[in-house]
């Protein structure tokens, strides 16, 4: 494929923009290429500034579930952007969105719409601080939670280690205050209870992780992690801004029947606009300003745009319920790139759950951060090159989950499978 234009651009953008790039991992990196710019996106395809057609399995990091540019979503959007594009002042659309969200996950009583997934976990923690009057909170190693400074911590496999800044940025003074733990590891976490308990606020958590790559928790993690926190008085957050109506439309709380004080959600409320999302009991909510004295605002928050898609794409979500044929064509997906590289002799792990998955180059299981980073980056790097010339756009990164939408087809997958067959070890 032909990316002249793109290596231009991309140049271009460099001389404005720090990297050329508004995320660091559009950058491309750590897989050895240089970006593509989007002109367009269509379906589950998308479309370079060279004319060259991908078919899309990072779907803007999760938030396509319907596919990009679904007529539904365009047109509530358009009917909305033809009223105003932001009032800051309430709309009854706010309170629809809001009672979907409620409805949808039975710990959620109220709902508190925010702008970005970083937001909505910034929120969340304050409140939990402010509600249990303590300072600590614990987090997983390799679980990202946007980059609000005292959740940017990164630390050794110990199992009680005060984080210290993994960004230059990040006062001590704010990391001193987050624990960290092995994802899946509950000996570790006991732990970190039994030495700081009355200073705890909260746990918080990706139910399912997707920023080490996709890793589901282990069977009885998670209700251990409840019954923890609820002997502790702490409380538990689970930060569902990707598996949020993305494993289910009650999320991964309602798939494994456990009920968090706190949930924060993103990604495909705002079906493909920028939103986010907490919520949790009535009687923590309540805390929140004006209500309470936990301060937080934003002008843009509940943006009236941005609730019309969130809308749209949650009410074709309940009436469709596509969950099912999404994790069949997801395992059938997944089955075909398992059986292509291992008769090729290429070791290799795929974790799934629902629609999400991750191929790791690695040997071992991969269960936690540790486990995910032994992972070869550079066979990653060769794999995702590899499928980009070949018409398939992957997560740049080996540490990213997959997706599908509810516009691929089998189609899609057989020209997927066809292209992983002709990769090569070099």
């Amino acid at each position: 494929m032909q990316n002249r234009k793109s290596a231009q651009l991309f140049k271009n953008a460099k001389k404005v923009i720090p990297g050329g790039v508004n995320s660091p991992v559009r950058a491309f990196q750590s897989v050895g290429a240089k970006p593509i710019f989007i002109e367009k996106a269509k379906g589950p395809f998308l479309y370079d500034e060279d004319g060259n057609r991908y078919i899309d399995y990072c779907l803007s990091w999760g938030p396509m579930i319907l596919g990009h540019a679904n007529k539904t979503v365009l047109s509530e959007v358009k009917q909305a952007m033809a009223k105003g594009t932001s009032y800051g002042i309430p709309t009854c659309q706010e309170t629809q969105l809001a009672e979907m969200v409620v409805e949808a996950f039975p710990a959620i009583d109220k709902v508190r719409l925010v702008s970005s997934g970083t937001e909505a976990v910034m929120t969340a923690i304050r409140l939990a601080r402010g509600v249990t009057e303590r300072d600590m909170v614990i987090k997983f190693i390799g679980c990202y939670h946007g980059h609000v400074d005292h959740m940017l911590v990164s630390a050794g496999s110990g199992l009680m280690t005060l984080g210290a800044p993994s960004s230059p940025g990040v006062p001590r003074d704010f990391a001193k205050n987050t624990l960290l733990a092995p994802y899946n590891n509950v000996e570790a976490v006991e732990k970190l209870f039994a030495k700081y308990a009355d200073r705890i606020a909260a746990v918080i958590i990706e139910p399912v992780a997707g920023n080490m790559g996709t890793v589901p928790p282990k069977p009885g993690f998670l209700k251990k992690l409840r019954s923890l926190c609820t002997k502790n008085k702490s409380l538990l957050i689970f930060d569902e801004v990707i598996s949020g109506f993305r494993l289910g439309f009650g999320g991964v709380q309602t798939l494994m029947n456990i009920k968090p004080d706190l949930t924060t959600l993103g990604k495909i409320i705002g079906g493909g606009f920028p939103i986010g999302a907490v919520g949790g009991k009535a009687s923590i909510m309540k805390k929140l300003s004006p209500e309470g004295t936990v301060y937080q605002a934003g002008t843009l928050s509940g943006n009236p745009v941005c609730v019309a898609a969130g809308l749209a794409t949650l009410s074709q979500l309940k009436k469709q319920n596509p969950y099912p044929k999404l994790e069949s064509m997801t395992e059938c997906l997944c089955g075909g790139i398992t059986q292509t590289l291992s008769a090729k002799g290429i070791e290799h792990q795929i974790n799934r759950i629902g629609s999400m998955f991750t191929l790791f180059f690695n040997d071992i299981e991969i269960t936690d951060y540790d486990s995910a980073a032994k992972s070869d980056t550079d066979r990653y790097g060769q794999y995702f090159r590899h499928m980009l010339e070949c018409g398939v756009y992957l997560p740049p990164s080996q540490f990213e989950a997959n997706f599908l939408s509810t516009a691929h087809t089998e189609r899609h997958l057989e020209k997927t499978l066809a292209a992983a067959k002709k990769f090569r070890v070099r």
